[in-house]
């Protein structure tokens, strides 16, 4: 691991600089999401053909993780995450302009390629900022994170009332993005943070015959790391996807109403990140996992118990604050296992966890065509449960 003590003016504008870029990753993921039913409607695709254009961007960014670890030690999570974010800037203009099915599926897979890349560089980098500092800041990252994604929507939904067409406001959104990231992210700390232990020739090749059985000593927290990040990726993913259409269809709201579900969990997980990171420093990662999770399973057990809409709201929004700090502290440990690089340990763990939230959205509809769609539902919290049982994971890394 890196050490070297980092100035206090350094450390500030990185500071700023990583927290431009969980702002950025936001506002580029949600950027399009408000377009959905234009682009739809352009190119006359059926809902199935429709469901099928968007496993391009999760396909991306799990297949882009894979290679993340590989960029940063390549070019520095620096280069990597302004990189990244630029080239999934520039697949928005593709998006707005696609022509067919084709077009489409091959932009969000640029799109999400990119997302994966930016993901664990700038996890990265949060990491090594976090380090400078001496205490937990990775949830309130993620929580600017949130707030991005909140504002992009707004600003989609805007623009789709003002009849702006979907190519221009992807094109405009392409262009604040770029230059926010060029300039709001050129203080990101250097490719030295990434790099384990000295710098030097001789303790490169110490190091070099050393990792092997470092990485297959820190497998196992991986493992773990990486299941607790895929059971909190389900539950996002089920909350996204599934919370709408279980209070409109199993317990009859009105359609304003059943929008309610994931808006109580969104904004609950947003709060309860941007507040994370003072209870992480009080009570420490694993007690912090443990109670949250717990928190999370059983407010959304009895919310759907309940079969009550206003319970089940409530039982979504609870589950939000409960799972809040689940990813940021996952990642935050994931950076630190000892002997690993940050980014080589962020991308094992976001290569499993991105699994849940490509794989956690269809399991959930199998299951509710057996048994129903709230006991459906019932799997993200059993998966909660299971989160307090692999906490200690997160007390394996160094701090």
């Amino acid at each position: 691991m890196v050490t070297e003590e980092i100035a206090a003016p350094a450390r500030t504008r990185a500071r700023l600089a990583v927290t431009v870029a969980f702002v950025a990753h936001g506002l580029l993921g949600a950027a399009w999401v408000a377009r959905i039913p234009q682009i739809k409607e352009h190119l006359g695709l059926s809902a199935g053909t429709m469901g099928v254009a968007l496993l391009g961007a999760p396909i991306g960014v799990v297949a882009a993780v894979r290679f993340a670890g590989w960029s940063v030690h390549r070019w520095g999570s620096r280069a990597t995450t302004i990189a990244a974010g630029t080239a999934g800037a520039l697949a928005l203009v593709p998006l707005g302009l696609s022509w067919n099915l084709a077009s489409l599926i091959c932009s969000l897979v640029l799109m999400g390629g990119s997302l994966g890349l930016m993901d664990v560089a700038m996890n990265a980098q949060g990491v090594a900022v976090e380090r400078g500092y001496g205490r937990p800041l990775m949830s309130g990252l993620h929580g600017y994170y949130s707030i991005g994604t909140l504002l992009s929507a707004l600003v989609g939904s805007a623009a789709a009332h003002a009849g702006v067409p979907v190519a221009v406001h992807l094109t405009l959104a392409a262009v604040v993005l770029v230059l926010l990231l060029a300039v709001g992210c050129r203080d990101l700390l250097d490719r030295s943070i990434d790099v384990p232990g000295d710098v030097s020739e001789d303790a490169d090749a110490s190091s070099a015959r050393r990792r092997p059985t470092a990485v297959r000593a820190a497998r196992w927290p991986l493992i773990m790391l990486g299941v607790i990040g895929l059971c909190s990726f389900v539950g996002e993913g089920a909350m996204a996807d599934w919370s709408a259409i279980y209070l409109r269809e199993s317990l009859g709201t009105g359609a304003g109403a059943a929008g309610l579900g994931y808006a109580g969990c969104a904004v609950a997980m947003t709060a309860g990140r941007l507040a994370g990171d003072r209870v992480v420093a009080r009570f420490g990662p694993v007690a912090v996992l443990r109670i949250g999770s717990l928190v999370a399973a059983l407010g959304l057990a009895l919310g759907l118990a309940a079969a009550d809409p206003v319970a089940a709201v409530s039982g979504f929004t609870v589950f939000g604050i409960g799972i809040a700090v689940v990813a940021p502290v996952t990642f935050s440990a994931a950076g630190n296992v000892p002997g690993v690089p940050p980014a080589a340990g962020i991308s094992r763990v976001t290569g499993v966890g991105y699994l849940g939230l490509l794989g956690g959205p269809p399991v959930i509809g199998f299951v509710a065509q057996g048994v129903g769609l709230a006991w459906a539902l019932a799997v993200p919290a059993g998966l909660a449960a299971l989160i307090v049982l692999l906490a200690p994971a997160a007390g394996t890394a160094e701090r």
